[in-house]
This record gives C-alpha cells, structure tokens and sequence, in this order.
C-alpha cells in the first residue's frame, strides 16, 4: 500500500488533474443543485396553475358531449392468465363516454388467451388490420358475442420480445385518434381517461407577431393567433404495494411497508411532483411514462410509433413525435398532471429491481447515443437546447461522474491530500440539500391533495429520504453503470420472466439477462 501512495504522490500532473477535476466536479455539482431548485420552484407555479384552472372545470361536459374524441386503450399482455380477467374488467368500467380496450396477446405460453376467450365470449373475426408500424406478424384478432364486451379487442400476435412491438400491434388495429398506453397489470383510477383529454382538448393558444410593422390603419402590430398542438399527455404514478385493493379498484392509498418499494414511492413522487410538473411548466418534459401516457395516435405513427428494440421505448416515441413536429415546424406541448392516476406495483426484490433499473440504465444510453444529434441543436428547440443537453449532462453523465468521484475521494484519501473540514461541510450540504428536496415533494404533494390517511404515514416515508442517500441512491447508480456496460460490451438484454407477488399473485412481465 504504501509503494502504492508514493507512485501517485512523484507526480505533480496528478495534482495539476485532481484541481481541474475538483473544479469541473464543482461547476457540476453547483448546475444540479440549481436546476433542482429551479424544478421544484416550477413545479409550485406548475401545480399552483393547474389546480387554479382546474377548480372551475366540469368534467361531465366531457362525458355529456357527442364531440368527445374516442380513445383507445393499449394494454400489451404476456404471460398474465392469473389476474387478466380482473384487469381486463376494471380497465371495460373507466368512466368515459367513448372508448375501446384492445389487449395484446403478446405470443403468450399460459393461458391468458384461453381465459379472455372464455370469460369474454370471444370468436375470431375478419378485421381489416392495416400495418402502419411494422411489427411481429399478428396472427388473429377476436371480439366479443356478448354486446356487454363490445369495447373489447383482443390482439394474438407472435412475440416481439418487448412491450414496445406489442404496443405498436394495438396502435396499428385503434380506431381512436388518441391512445392510452398502459400496463395491463396497472391499476387506473375512474376518471383517468377524463382528466388525461382533457389537456388535448385545451390546445394552448398564444399570440405572436406576424411583422414588425405597425398597420396604417389601426396602428397596431398586426398578430395572428397559432395553435400549439398537444402531442402526448401523462400523470403521477405510485406504489400499489400495501394499498388496500378490491376488485382492481383501490380503496385506501397507503405507503408500501416493505423497504424498497418504500424507497421507489418516494423516488416516484420526487420524479412527477417536481421533475415533471417543473418541466411541464416550461414545456420541455423528458418524457412521458410507459406505464400510462396517453397520445396522439397520428403523430405518434408519422413518427414511427414504439422502437421494438429500444429499451427506453416510452422516451423515444416522446422523442420523435417531438422531433417530427419540429422538422415540420409545427408548435407543440407535452403536458403532465400532477394527480395520481395509476399504481403499478413496484418489485420488492433485489433481483427484480436489478433488472428494471438495469434496462432504465441501458435505455438511457442507447437514447443517447440514438439521438446524439439533438444535442444542442436549436433546430429542435427546446428539445435540443433544454431536454437533451439535461438528459445527457443530469441523467446520462451522473452516474459516471458520481462513480469517479467516489474513486477520486479514495485516492485523496490514501495519499492525505484531503481537506477533511471542507469535505465534511461540503457532505453534509449535499446530503441536507437531497434530504430537503425530497421531504419538500412529499409534503408538497400531501398538502395539495392528501392521498395518505395520515400524518403519520407520511412522516414515515418523509424518513425514508435520510437513509436514501446510504442504501437505495448506491443501488441506483451501480444498476445504472451495469446497463451502460451492458450497452458498451453489447451483452443481450431480452424480455423474460419477472415475478410479482401483490395480492397473492404471480405475474410474468419483466427482463432477464443473457451473457
């Protein structure tokens, strides 16, 4: 050890490298703190805004109307015969006037099909499937004898080996001009469908100045009034896990007891209440979650629908749509609400959760590398000049910048060339500075719309954010580094078998990995 610290300590070009690391490592730190900040003060004039318009709207307009779009429900099945039936009824019992439930059975090897057949009165019929997203061959399509199931469609198709080729098999066979994209294992609240149009049909207008020049008529600067076209619209998600459950209907919203899907609620709530509401302010949100997200179905094929092979697929599609309307120069927004309208249950073991966190960390740097063209490109607007420099400077980059900074601690360490005062100061800062982000999302989010019972619940997931930082942030970046180095050495990821165990309940949707 010591032949170790005297190697390092000969060389001055050492020194001269840690000062520039230390600085550049500084300037980092300082711009996420500061776009953290700026988040969270956004996603207060955000939810501020949205609960001031909100109040005065009536949804029943909406249900009452003949001129409500219809929506299409997109929900990818595999391996799912233990709980489809349930699931397939709560999403047939949504509260809105027009809309259709089209299940993908994506090549399942149970017998989810056999039990949507005979539970629905299902038969084959002759349909007029016109493929304008290229996917897996589609082998047969069924709808229901009994007039009760007539909002139900029914996809068998080969497997795709990912939700994102099934998904595109239900955009091909909709007959809506938006879609709902969900898993079919989520659980959505009644008037999901209502509270996610409702942004579609809210085009934002603004003004803008047609020229410089003032009429000589009236003397004013002649506007024109330009529509900026809602593409893709999404909402909060939490934690099934713990909820009191009935019928796939939830009947008291509680904190997963267990310790890591305790962590996720937490993450998840930080992730909508100040990241997405904040971005939305600004009209530059990331991305739009696969879980639920609903979308424009004609902008979404014109720009190409779900890439099969991609494993960041709810990122991409929001990327090209946003990307297509800006080659078309045509103005648009993505919008988020800042209520929960899905749970999803959250894996409440280490290997499960390697393996989502592992695909989130790949698909991020496949996103990257796919769209590096984007980066700082004013072409794409905001897209190029906000969502992609963040998404590559904050997301990308921070674990690899995070790991180096641990492997730099230690070599000041070993070779005592560390400040231990200012270190101390500069831990317990970030440290304080996560902790208070985190306890501020959730208290934000409880104040405005009390989805716990209880106080007490929520000071308990509030302490969940002072251990963060010692056991789930570590887990966080080594499944992040593992999937970037599952992406450099191309080691396949392919879709398996992924078990979940809510409600008594074993559900095959999930990744394994193949060496």
């Amino acid at each position: 050890m010591e032949e170790f610290v005297h190697f390092f300590k000969r060389y001055d070009i050492w020194d001269k490298l840690g000062i520039f690391y230390e600085g550049l490592v500084f300037v980092y730190g300082i711009s996420l703190l500061f776009v953290y900040a700026m988040l969270a003060i956004l996603s207060l004039m955000g939810i501020r805004k949205y609960l001031r318009k909100d109040t005065y709207v009536d949804y029943n307009i909406i249900i009452e109307s003949v001129l409500s779009p219809g929506i299409s429900i997109i929900a990818p099945a595999f391996n799912e015969g233990v709980n489809i039936i349930a699931n397939v009824r709560s999403l047939l019992t949504l509260y809105y006037p027009k809309f259709e439930v089209i299940i993908i059975n994506d090549g399942s090897t149970d017998d989810t099909l056999d039990k949507l057949t005979a539970e629905f009165e299902l038969i084959e019929v002759d349909y007029a499937y016109v493929e304008r997203i290229v996917t897996q061959p589609v082998k047969r399509i069924f709808k229901s004898l009994n007039p009760a199931y007539d909002k139900l469609v029914v996809i068998d198709k080969e497997n795709g080996r990912s939700k994102a080729d099934a998904s595109n098999a239900g955009i091909n066979v909709s007959a809506f001009d938006y879609f709902l994209c969900t898993d079919v294992d989520c659980i959505l609240d009644k008037d999901t469908l209502i509270r996610l149009i409702k942004p579609f049909l809210d085009e934002e207008t603004s003004r803008v100045k047609e020229n410089g020049d003032r009429c000589e008529e009236c003397g004013y600067v002649h506007l024109e009034e330009t529509h900026r076209k809602v593409i893709a619209c999404g909402a909060t998600l939490r934690m099934v896990n713990s909820c009191d459950v009935d019928t796939n209907l939830i009947t008291r919203i509680r904190p997963p007891k267990k310790l890591l899907p305790r962590f996720q609620e937490m993450e998840y709530v930080r992730s909508y209440v100040v990241g997405k509401m904040g971005w939305d302010y600004i009209n530059s949100v990331p991305n739009v979650s696969g879980g639920l997200g609903m979308f424009d179905k004609e902008i979404a094929i014109n720009a190409g629908g779900y890439d099969a092979a991609s494993f960041a697929e709810d990122m991409d599609l929001l990327t090209r749509m946003s990307a297509y309307m800006r080659i078309n120069k045509r103005s648009y927004s993505v919008k988020y609400i800042p209520r929960t309208m899905c749970w999803t249950e959250g894996p409440t073991s280490l290997k499960v959760f390697s393996r989502q966190r592992t695909r989130w960390g790949r698909g991020m740097i496949q996103l990257i590398s796919l769209h590096r063209k984007l980066i700082f490109n004013p072409r794409y607007g905001r897209l190029g000049m906000i969502v992609y420099p963040y998404n590559l400077l904050f997301e990308f980059l921070a674990p690899a910048i995070e790991f180096t900074g641990i492997l730099y601690y230690i070599y000041i360490i070993l070779t005592g060339k560390i400040n231990w005062p200012f270190a101390i100061v500069l831990m317990i800062f970030v440290y304080t500075y996560s902790v208070m982000i985190s306890t501020l999302a959730l208290l934000w989010d409880q104040v405005t719309f009390r989805y716990y019972k209880t106080w007490r619940e929520v000071i308990g997931l509030c302490l969940m954010a002072f251990i963060e930082p010692f056991i789930y942030h570590p887990l966080i970046l080594f499944f992040a580094l593992r999937g970037y180095f599952f992406f450099l050495t191309r080691r396949q990821l392919v879709w398996g078998s992924m078990q979940r165990r809510e409600f008594g309940q074993q559900k095959d949707q999930g990744l394994n990995v193949v060496g």
